[in-house]
Order: structure tokens, then sequence, then C-alpha cells
């Protein structure tokens, strides 16, 4: 078996043709879905980008138990397992620069090799001491200009300045990478390839012949950077020129999707090489009246993502797989695909079985660390915050103590416990660590970050923009009892039923 696992981030299903969107044509991920089978109702797990990868390494939600870290050293990663078990070859083509930051440096050692592609939003690429601060003010709208050392919109402009060809792209060399792998090893078997680009994400810079169809008549400087903010907040003209710019990446990010089917194509891979194709999230536009991410309640725009998979031994092409999926599924998939065992730690479930009708999750659980916990059964989504974010009791329990780009801040480790081994830590003992505000992830992705934190439930059936919460106490009843038995599965630590005041199940190890 050979495997290609395509992940986009922050790629949005609702504008994807397969699934209905009609922002702009996306004729390769028509190309895809006719080539494979399209999941109807797959949902994130664990939020936001490292999290998230995270989950799909391990199998595992993590979000109960931690924010943005690192794989862990009680982790199980699928990568090592086919490696161990079936000795499989994995390599990595990404560009995702949060790979080579504090809170995620233990991700890309997981694979045999990789291609680690430089210059994405804030990675430390180009050095510039001195750069001319009066040409970068006049190019850069001043919402995403600033001069502070090591601050993301800094190093952004500084990577622009080596940004300048189609075939400068990152993610264009991110792509061009993973097809040098395929190419170079077409011939073998037995080998996992990822291929990973940064891009939709912002800031949603793309090549000029993909902008060229949506351009709005701005006139200003650069502004493809939106905030995580209220839309409100945004002048009209620039939220325009904002959504614009998001439309001509992911055209970009269309034709990268392309290049990848002309390889299968040119050689068959379909016959032999299994394909995946999907996201980490969404990201809102306007919808909601937000912009962005980790801010707002994790609705439609943002959970409910994209999924493709054609499985060379029982390919289904153009089918439409209605089973409830989620992101840590992908591990227990990979693992299936190459006839392995899964290990003890993974959950989640093998999508493989659905492709002939097998059911899938009867609800699946999914949140930011210290937001919501949320749950959703295909039908209904609930949103169950606590009383207070902000004086909630919370830990993360870690052996690794950094967040994105920084160390835990004194103030959290100085009231670092240790604590027992938890069910899924392979017999190690853990810090567990009280969350603090002076913390980096605090104000960033953490419950510092969010501005909606009223419980709501929302029927998609009748309701499928959440524009209205319903109120439904026979419905809250039940997917209140199904977070609580889901919470029990993953071993939430005992703080999160008290947070979320729901009672742990009398059955639950």
């Amino acid at each position: 078996m050979r495997t290609v696992f395509l992940l986009f981030d922050s790629l949005n299903r609702h504008m994807l043709s397969p699934y209905g969107g009609s922002a702009l044509p996306t004729p390769n991920f028509e190309r895809l879905a006719a080539r494979s089978a399209t999941f109807e109702k797959h949902y994130v797990g664990s939020m936001p980008c490292m999290p998230a990868r995270r989950d799909i390494l391990t199998g595992r939600l993590g979000f109960l138990h931690r924010s943005w870290g690192p794989v862990e050293p009680f982790d199980t990663c699928f990568t090592e397992e086919l490696l161990e078990q079936k000795g499989t070859y994995s390599h990595l083509a990404t560009d995702h620069f949060h790979y080579w930051e504090d809170g995620g440096a233990t991700y890309h050692t997981r694979y045999d090799s990789c291609d680690l592609i430089r210059g994405q939003e804030g990675d430390g690429w180009v050095g510039v001491a001195n750069p001319d601060w009066a040409g970068l003010r006049a190019a850069f709208h001043e919402k995403q200009y600033s001069e502070r050392p090591r601050s993301y919109a800094r190093m952004n402009m500084m990577n622009r300045t080596r940004i300048r060809a189609e075939e400068d792209f990152p993610s264009h060399r991110t792509v061009q990478a993973g097809l040098e792998f395929i190419e170079r090893n077409k011939g073998g078997d037995n080998w996992f390839l990822q291929i990973e680009c940064f891009d939709p994400h912002e800031p949603f810079q793309a090549p000029d012949r993909f902008k060229e169809p949506f351009r709005t008549g701005w006139n200003g400087p650069v502004r493809d950077w939106p905030p995580y903010d209220r839309l409100g907040a945004t002048d009209p003209e620039e939220a325009a020129e904002l959504r614009a710019n998001y439309v001509a990446s992911l055209a970009h990010c269309d034709a990268l999707l392309g290049q990848v089917l002309d390889a299968f194509d040119a050689d068959d891979l379909w016959a032999d090489t299994a394909l995946v194709v999907t996201t980490d999230h969404g990201f809102l536009l306007g919808e909601h009246d937000w912009w962005a991410k980790n801010r707002m309640n994790l609705y439609e725009e943002l959970a409910h993502i994209p999924l493709f998979l054609h499985d060379p031994r029982n390919p289904r092409p153009g089918a439409r797989i209605d089973a409830l999926t989620q992101t840590p599924d992908l591990c227990r998939t990979f693992m299936d695909l190459f006839d392995a065992e899964p290990a003890a730690q993974m959950q989640g479930l093998s999508l493989l079985p659905m492709l002939s009708g097998a059911p899938g999750h009867e609800a699946v659980l999914f949140g930011f660390y210290g937001g919501a916990a949320n749950v959703t059964d295909g039908r209904y989504t609930y949103f169950r915050y606590p009383e207070d974010l902000r004086t909630q009791e919370l830990y993360q329990y870690t052996l690794m103590p950094t967040h994105i780009f920084d160390f835990f801040a004194d103030a959290e480790l100085e009231q670092a416990e240790l604590s027992p081994p938890l069910s899924f830590t392979r017999n190690m003992p853990v810090l567990r660590v009280p969350v603090h505000e002076s913390a980096v992830m605090h104000g960033a992705y953490g419950p510092g970050s969010m501005q909606e934190t009223r419980t709501v439930l929302y029927d998609l059936a009748t309701d499928p923009d959440q524009a209205t919460p319903l109120a439904d106490p026979e419905a809250e009843r039940r997917l209140s009892g199904l977070l609580a038995g889901l919470m029990a599965e993953v071993d939430a630590p005992p703080e999160a039923f008290r947070r979320l005041r729901l009672a742990r199940p009398e059955h639950a190890a």
C-alpha cells in the first residue's frame, strides 16, 4: 500500500463546489470528488492548528487536557506505529511553519524524512535587521504592518520580499516537493506521504493570476490578513478585499490539488495508491458577524470540514458517504490502509468500512481548550460553556510545557504539580499546570480569547445557518448525555465535568 495525504489549512467546505459552493470554480475538487468518496458529515476534533494535527497523529482528542503544544513523550503516532509494525516509510512535505516553533517542534520528527518549506506568515525566515520602514509602511495596510521584533506581521513583510513569482510561493514549493517524492518512489511500495499546505490560511497571499478574476477595485496597500474580531470593526471595502483574497488563495489551492491529481492520472496511481484530502478547520469570513476563529462558537463554517477518500482496494468514485466522522478518525484509517493494528491509546473509527455502508459515530465531541465542549449528532449542534471562562478550574496535563512560540509562563510553572499517570500516558506521571492569564495562549487561542460564552443549541435541519438558538429541553438533555459520555471515553479530567456542570457517567471507567 502507498498513501498520499493532502492536508490544507483553513479550507472552507461550504465554498467548494462538490459541497455546493458557488463563490468560485473549483474544478479540481470536482475532479477529486468524481474519483473518490466525499464525506458529508466530517467534523473537527481539537482546535486550532497544532491540536488538530496532534489528533491526526495520535488518534485521540486532546483539547480537554492540553492546549496548543508538542507531541508528548507518551503519545503514540501512527507514522511510528506503521514503521514498527509494517516497515512503512513516511515523509512530510510542508510549509506549515508552526512545526518549527516551540509548540510544534516534535511533530515533523515523527516522520522518517521531511521537506520544510520556509516563508509562510510569521515564519522567521528572511533576516533583515534594518528594513526600509518607509517603503514597507507604504506597501502594507496599517493593520498588518509592524516594526515589533519577532512579530508575525514584521516577519511576513520580510518574507514577502522573496515571494514574487508563482514558483516562489511556499505552497507551490510544498506541492512540488511532494510530487518529487512521488516521482522518486512511484516504483516502490509501502510508503506514506503527507503533503501539507499552509494555504489558504491567512494572510491570503496568492499569485497574481489567481487574484485577477476576483479584483475588487481596491487601490490601497496590501490588505489580505483579516483581524480576529467582529466583522463590524472592518470597513466594508476592506472586508470585500479580504474575502476576495481568500477566494484567490482557495483558487490557488484548487490548482495545487490539480497537480497532485495530474500525477495520479499520469501513472495511474489510482490503482494502487490511497488518497486522502481534508483540512484542519474552516475559517469565518464575516458569517455570524465574525472573522477568523478562536473567538466565537464553533459554527458549521469552522467545525464542519471537507473530506475526500480514495481506497484503491475499494474504490468508490463519486460516492457520497453520510456517516458522521471527525479528525481523529484519520489516524485509525491510515493504520487500516496498511493493515496495521492500532495502538491501545488510539481511538476513533476507521473510515474504510464506511465506504461499504458501515455506520459512523453516534455523536462527536470537539472544541478549543478551555472553551466550550461541543457535540453534534449530525442533526443538532450543542455548545456547552462553563459559567465563567475566566474563573473556571482549568489545568494543562503535559510533559512538554511549551505554548505556540514560548515556554510556559513562570506563574504557570511555579504552581505545577506532578499528577499520577492518566489512562493514555503509558504509566508516565505528568505535570498538572494551572492556567494563568500570563500564559501566551490565554488570550490568543485559550479561555481569555473567547468572546461568545453562552451555552446554545442549534437544529441543523431547520436552521442550517445556526441563526437562532433552539429552546428544546429534551434535545439539550439528550445532547448533554452524549457529551458527558464522549468526555468519559477520552478520560476527561474530573474538573472538566465540574466546570461544565456535567455528571461523569456511572458506567465510565
